[in-house]
């Protein structure tokens, strides 16, 4: 293969990939060392997300074709990109925690199902509960007026006993 085809394939696997994740984030790698950069990719590839260094280029063409050219504001600089597809605030999190403790490590922004974020955005996408805790937290609020019957009817029974006695 040429060159030239290794590239185009390329960018149809980054279209094919922007096309299909729900998030996808922007980072300046600068400063992390090969270490940090493999803690990185393994924490990022246990959550079933793809992390990749790929030329602003290549990835500019990527995003024209798959009409994501809003992405094209944080393509500066030396970019790796983490796509999610199954989880949209995985990437987020992982990517914000591995920041914290590793300060070369800059979040830029991404897409968010669509929707371009800041560095902000991604920020408080990580702060949100997993889904798993969203779940849970409706579950909680699905349940309450049942429970809240439950305990007035618990309350009136009592007081009709305790004025019998």
């Amino acid at each position: 293969m040429s060159v030239r085809e290794d590239k185009a394939a390329l960018v149809q696997e980054l279209v094919e990939k922007l096309n299909e994740s729900k998030t996808t984030i922007v980072a300046d790698y600068r400063g992390l060392t090969v270490a940090e950069a493999t803690e990185l990719r393994k924490n990022l590839r246990e959550a079933g997300i793809d992390f990749r260094v790929v030329k602003n280029t290549l990835t500019r063409r990527a995003t024209a074709e798959s009409n994501n050219a809003a992405l094209d504001v944080y393509l500066k600089g030396p970019t790796a990109i983490a796509f999610g597809v199954t989880d949209v605030v995985a990437p987020a999190k992982i990517l914000n925690d591995f920041a914290g403790k590793h300060k070369a490590l800059e979040i830029k922004g991404g897409l968010v199902e669509g929707r371009l974020v800041d560095a902000e955005g991604v920020k408080s996408l990580a702060n949100l509960p997993s889904r798993e805790g969203l779940l849970s937290m409706l579950l909680s609020v699905l349940q309450a007026p049942m429970r809240n019957l439950a305990y007035a009817t618990k309350q009136v029974a009592e007081q009709k006993e305790s004025a019998q006695v």
